[in-house]
């Protein structure tokens, strides 16, 4: 698959760290399934990584703490 941004890179299966700010609070999620270019660094997820990173989100803003770090292999 070729990057839809720069058109001239490769998309390449790995994984990444995603950050997200839920208000004053930061949660960060390493080890996420995605795409990444190979060229210009864009990050594509699959719309069942976006579905989990979206209901882990929805569970850490309402927990009260500043940073969250999880592990997306052991809380997906």
């Amino acid at each position: 698959m070729n990057c839809l941004i720069c058109k001239g890179g490769k998309m390449i299966e790995g994984f990444e760290t995603y950050f997200a700010k839920l208000g004053d609070s930061y949660l960060i999620i390493e080890n996420v399934p995605c795409f990444k270019c190979d060229q210009c660094g864009e990050l594509v997820f699959s719309l069942s990584v976006l579905e989990k990173l979206e209901k882990l989100i929805e569970l850490y803003e309402k927990v009260q703490s500043k940073i969250f770090i999880v592990d997306y292999r052991q809380a997906a």
